[in-house]
C-alpha cells in the first residue's frame, strides 16, 4: 500500500509500505477521508515521535475490508476511528473515563494512523456510521467530539452570555455546537477576515465577532456582556488570553480551559485574586468521551450529523489526493494560507 511515512523529524515520504496485518481483535479499515489537526505539524516537522518509521494521522473514517475470526459482523461497515487506545486497567479506565487513560497508545502518534491507505484498528475503537454520514464528516468526529466534550465539561443555559476566544478547528466547533444548542448570546474573538465570514454562516450576528488585532478585547467584551461571560471558553492557551479569560467571566461563572499551552503558563497574583473573590469555577477538559454508551460525546455528536442538524463540511478549507497530502502539511506549516480543516481524500 502506498502511506505517507514519518522517517525523523521533518522528514515525511509518499511510499510504498506493508499492509498491516491485524489480530483478532482488529480490523483493516481502508481510509476513505482523513484530516490534518494542528497536532500532526509540530510532531512531523518540529517535537518529532515516540518511534520512526511513523506513518501519522489520527482523524479519519473508512471502509472495514478485513476483520479477526471474532469480529466478522464489522466486515463491510462503514466506521469512525476513536483514535485513543486505553489500556483497561488504570484507575480511570476502571471508571470508563478513557479519555484520560494513564497508560493509552494512539493512533498516528504511538502506532500507525491514518495517512495511508488502510489502518489496523482496535474494534473497541470503532463507531459504526449511519449511512447518511458522509466520510468527510466523520473524519471530522474527532475534532467535533474534543469540542463536545469541552461543552458538555460545564452547564451552560440558553440565555447565557458564552464568550470563545480563539477560533481554531476546536473553537470554530465549539462555536457550531454551542449555536446548535440555541445559545442566544455567543461572543466569539478571532484574528482572521475568514474567521469572522465562517461564524456569520454559522448564523451569529457580525457584530458579535471581536477581531483581537483591532479591537481591544476587555473592553469589548465589558461592552457587549455588561459584567462579562457567564461561560468563557478559552482555547488559545496563552497567558494573556487565560488572564483575559479571568477578567472577563461575571462573579460565580465558569471558565473552561481548551487550548493546549504555547509555553509555560504563570497567573499574576492579582488574576489568581479574581478567581477567589469572583468564586470562578475553572476546568480543564482533555480529549473526548468514547464509551459506546449513547451519552458519550461520539454520540453526541453523530446524532447531530445523522439529524442535519451540524455542518461540519462548511470547515473544509482545502481537500488533497493522497499524493498531495504534503502541500497540505506545508500550508499549516507555513501558514501560507488561510485553513481551518484540511483533508486528505485517498
Amino acid at each position: 500500500m502506498k502511506a505517507w511515512i514519518l522517517h525523523d523529524s521533518g522528514d515525511i515520504r509518499y511510499e510504498e509500505t506493508s499492509i498491516p496485518e491485524i489480530e483478532n481483535d482488529e480490523v483493516l479499515v481502508a481510509v476513505k477521508a482523513a484530516g490534518i489537526c494542528g497536532s500532526d505539524i509540530p510532531r512531523i516537522y518540529k517535537n518529532g515521535a515516540y518511534f520512526y518509521p511513523l506513518i501519522t494521522g489520527h482523524e479519519f473514517s473508512g471502509e472495514v475490508v478485513e476483520t479477526g475470526k471474532n469480529n466478522r459482523n464489522w466486515l463491510n461497515k462503514r466506521v469512525g476511528i476513536f483514535p485513543l487506545i486505553p489500556c483497561g486497567k488504570c484507575e480511570p479506565c476502571s471508571k470508563k473515563m478513557f479519555e484520560m487513560c494513564r497508560s493509552y497508545s494512539y493512533l498516528g502518534s504511538r502506532r500507525n494512523g491514518g495517512f495511508a491507505e488502510y489502518v489496523s484498528v482496535p474494534v473497541k475503537n470503532l463507531i459504526e456510521l449511519p449511512d447518511n454520514v458522509t466520510y468527510e464528516q466523520a473524519a471530522m468526529l474527532e475534532p467535533m467530539a474534543v469540542a463536545a466534550h469541552a461543552i458538555r465539561r460545564t452547564t451552560i443555559s440558553p440565555a447565557d452570555k458564552v464568550v470563545v476566544c480563539g477560533l481554531g478547528t476546536i473553537g470554530m466547533f465549539i462555536t457550531m455546537l454551542l449555536a446548535e444548542m440555541k445559545i442566544s448570546n455567543i461572543y466569539v474573538i478571532g484574528n482572521k477576515d475568514f474567521q469572522k465570514n465562517k461564524i456569520t454562516e454559522m448564523g451569529i450576528p457580525a457584530e458579535n465577532y471581536c477581531d483581537s488585532r483591532t479591537e481591544e478585547v476587555d473592553s469589548w467584551i465589558q461592552t457587549k456582556t455588561g459584567s462579562g461571560a457567564d461561560v468563557y471558553f478559552e482555547c488559545v492557551g496563552k497567558n494573556e488570553t487565560i488572564s483575559c479569560s479571568v477578567d472577563n467571566t461575571t462573579p460565580g461563572g465558569s471558565i473552561v480551559l481548551v487550548g493546549n499551552p504555547y509555553s509555560d503558563i504563570s497567573l499574576d497574583k492579582k488574576v489568581y485574586w479574581k478567581i477567589l473573590r469572583n468564586q470562578l469555577r475553572v476546568t480543564g477538559t482533555w480529549n473526548s468521551s468514547f464509551t459506546h454508551e449513547e451519552n458519550d460525546d461520539w454520540h453526541y455528536v453523530l446524532n447531530r450529523l445523522s439529524d442535519n442538524r451540524i455542518n461540519p463540511e462548511m470547515f473544509i478549507s482545502h481537500r488533497f489526493d493522497m499524493p498531495h497530502l504534503d502541500t497540505g502539511l506545508k500550508i499549516m506549516r507555513d501558514k501560507s494560507e488561510d485553513y481551518i480543516k484540511v483533508m486528505m481524500l485517498p
